[in-house]
């Protein structure tokens, strides 16, 4: 429901590929990579949040939310401080909601980001 979200159906002018998530791919932008639903089947609306299943692998390594976030976390992946970024050689320092704070972290004010990560 978020403006910064949106459902892909192509990328550079083309048809988005299978490998990419065809027919459709939910993007967004804050979240990291492997949160991001990668093709779309079905949907199915549930009244209690549902465990993920990389929640359901590793719950130590992966919350719910999964944001991009610098700050400690209870996750024992630790220290997010810093990145390298695909193409770069130097680390940077990596930003909230990965540099989107100022559009989404009114969705999260309130969290623990420490233990909801």
């Amino acid at each position: 429901m978020h403006p910064l979200t949106s459902l892909a159906v192509g990328r550079y002018g083309k048809r988005v590929p299978n490998q990419n998530g065809a027919p459709l791919r939910l993007v967004v932008p804050w979240k990291y990579g492997f949160k991001g639903i990668k093709s779309i089947m079905k949907i199915r609306f549930a009244e209690a949040q549902p465990a993920t299943t990389w929640q359901m692998a590793e719950p130590k390594f992966y919350a719910f939310y999964s944001n991009v976030n610098p700050a400690p976390t209870n996750s024992t992946f630790g220290d997010q401080r810093n990145e390298r970024r695909i193409g770069e050689f130097f680390m940077r320092r990596t930003l909230m909601f990965n540099g989107y704070a100022e559009q989404v972290g009114s969705l999260y004010s309130g969290m623990d980001l420490r233990k909801l990560y």
